[in-house]
């Protein structure tokens, strides 16, 4: 079948098993090639592709609510509802969004790009369905993984209090971005070794029914004993006991199974749990094979071998010269624990883990655990490095200020994907992190220019006994620099001078070091003499250094790779204005008060105007004339 001429979804209401296993292949191809070329969430969607088809054949789309968790499984539900033939654009500069986008299509209800939103959104839904008198379903499409986020159980315990009708899809891989792990991972585990509770449940009922005479009576006698079976049936029935009607385990692969318990599950009223097991990377050998989980996210690969491409030669990535420096410092000090909410492959913890397993601790995908956890740590006099993306550091954001920062201990904070990270787009870019930790008292925040800087920005950290301390790095590669044998510590809050000038200043830091000193470089070319300065703390700023420059009454730049609202720059003003000096002499570039959309990141640089010409536009606005400086 050509999907990309694929219109909406009820063209599956009429095709038989052997019509949908076919059109099932046929999507697996179809996203192995395209993907192929573009890149993308493969595993994920691939594990999906019968439950997506089974779904919509059962319920109408868009009057029934598909809500998909995370959404980055979505790709199948994105080509049933018209979008195939937009495929090649997928995650590309105002291309297709790798992500549920309501703007695109009125079958995307629930945008997400962060894990365990799903329930209390689709209880939302239910709220305001009761309150309407309307009737449909909602089905929350939800991972194993998710779970272990609290924000869902929080939700799993308010729908069954309340009893809405929601029906949740539990989609079992056993894998988040990487293997589950936790005590109700144990549990769902018990749950998929069962059976079949509710059709041993179905069977015993009509058996006992079909006795003659007394069939009803022993039935209706016999009704505890049959309830009590799941506690022999399912250990710990779970969902159960939060007033959940549970229907599986059901082969997530197996259209006759998958189709008879979500008919089940229409029919069924209140809270219903479908218990889903799936095979993420179904259908492509080497995603199948993949134990390490590194099909989850992919760039372009070679399909008949599943070979990534990528540059041959490339210096190591941020978040591995991070880890190895870790790993380094564990060797010298017993109090280095490292912890991650799901992200050890993300983090490149797997080599600091293998030589410090009771070191290590992967929390699941609990961020605000993860926080608290550290600061815990932190209390018996222990060094916590939380490994954890910006994007999700948000989640954890009353811990940093309640737990860490409050009790003043010593977190570090690794900050990965700070800044802009690219085809994941609006829910992933890290360009908030500098301004929600500016406001927190007793929070150091830095970021290297490059890998040398990041080792000993680490060192530094490790040694920092006067409260938290934040590190940021980027997406990709470090800038394939040498590095010192022997680490130092970097003294808080200092900046260094890069490019010494008299007409401007630009104070940078991270990122955008590059592309600000090829703009003074450029200028210098034009006789206008520029000084660079990396600016590696945003928190405490170099006051002296600060100081030294305003008192040359010259412009100021700031230039960061995050938003301009309460971020360094901001830090640079209120500076200007505590101490007295003219704050028109200062500007500032950075990421507008918008959410910034997927592309590349130099697409995304040149959308928001943070580039060198850019740069220098502004410096010559800012920089008087020979004449008027006479």
């Amino acid at each position: 079948m050509d999907l990309s001429k694929i219109d909406n979804p009820s063209l599956l209401k009429e095709m038989n098993t052997k019509q949908l296993e076919e059109l099932a292949e046929d999507m697996r191809q179809f996203l192995i090639g395209n993907l192929a070329a573009t890149g993308g969430h493969l595993g994920a969607n691939l594990g999906v592709v019968e439950l997506t088809l089974a779904l919509h054949k059962v319920y109408t789309s868009p009057q029934d609510r598909l809500l998909w968790d995370v959404g980055h499984q979505s790709y199948i539900h994105k080509i049933l509802t018209g979008r195939g033939n937009q495929f090649s654009t997928l995650r590309k500069y105002r291309g297709l969004c790798g992500f549920p986008k309501r703007i695109e299509s009125e079958h995307d209800i629930w945008e997400t790009g962060h894990s365990s939103t799903s329930l209390s959104a689709a209880m939302g839904m239910a709220i305001a369905r009761d309150l309407k008198n309307e009737n449909h379903s909602i089905l929350p499409v939800i991972g194993d993984g998710a779970l272990t986020g609290g924000m869902a159980l929080e939700a799993l315990n308010h729908i069954g209090h309340e009893k809405k009708s929601v029906t949740v899809i539990l989609n079992d891989n056993e894998m988040s971005i990487a293997k589950n792990v936790g005590a109700l991972h144990g549990a769902l585990g018990r749950m998929r070794s069962a059976g079949k509770y509710n059709r041993a449940k179905d069977d015993l009922e009509w058996l006992l029914k079909k006795i003659p005479a007394v069939g009803g009576r022993i039935a209706q006698a016999a009704e505890r004993l049959k309830d009590s079976m799941k506690y022999f049936v399912v250990p710990g029935m779970f969902f159960e006991e939060l007033g959940f009607t549970y229907y599986g385990p059901v082969d997530g692969h197996d259209f006759e199974d998958l189709l008879e318990n979500l008919n089940y599950a229409k029919k069924t009223e209140g809270p219903v749990i479908v218990h889903v097991m799936t095979q993420k990377g179904k259908g492509y050998h080497p995603a199948e094979s993949d134990v390490k989980d590194k099909w989850h996210g992919v760039g372009p690969y070679k399909i008949e071998s599943g070979e990534k491409i990528k540059p041959s030669s490339a210096p190591p990535a941020w978040s591995s010269v991070i880890s190895e420096t870790l790993r380094r410092e564990a060797r010298t000090d017993d109090r280095v624990v490292a912890v991650t909410p799901a992200m050890i492959l993300g983090s490149k913890l797997e080599k600091f883990g293998e030589e410090f397993p009771d070191r290590l601790y992967d929390v699941g995908i609990a961020e605000q655990h993860a926080t608290t956890l550290s600061a815990g740590l932190a209390t018996q006099g222990m060094k916590p490095f939380l490994a954890i993306y910006s994007t999700f550091l948000q989640r954890g954001y009353d811990q940093v200020i309640h737990d860490v920062a409050r009790q003043n201990l010593n977190v570090i904070f690794g900050i990965d994907r700070a800044g802009l990270v690219g085809a994941d787009g609006e829910t992933h870019q890290g360009v908030f992190d500098i301004s929600f930790l500016r406001s927190v008292p007793n929070m150091v925040i830095s970021m290297p220019k490059d890998e040398n800087e990041a080792q000993h920005l680490v060192h530094t950290a490790v040694k920092y006994d006067d409260g938290p301390i934040a590190i940021r790095y980027p997406r990709g590669n470090a800038e394939g620099v040498d590095t010192d044998e022997e680490l130092h510590t970097i003294p808080i809050g200092s900046w260094e001078i890069l490019k010494d000038g008299k007409d401007g200043v630009i104070l940078t830091f991270g990122t955008t070091i590059k592309m600000a000193l090829e703009a003074s470089k450029k200028l210098e070319e034009e006789g206008i003499s520029i000084c660079v300065v990396n600016a590696r703390f945003m928190k405490p700023l170099d006051d002296s250094m600060l100081h030294d420059l305003m008192k040359k009454d010259i412009p100021v730049l700031t230039v960061e790779e995050a938003v301009l609202q309460g971020g360094f720059g901001s830090s640079v003003l209120e500076f200007a204005a505590e101490e007295g000096y003219r704050s028109q002499w200062i500007k500032r570039m950075g990421v507008p008060d918008r959410f910034i959309e997927h592309g590349s990141v130099p697409e995304l640089w040149e959308e928001i105007g943070l580039t060198e010409e850019k740069i220098i536009e502004n410096l010559k606005e800012m920089i008087p004339t020979k004449q008027q400086r006479a």
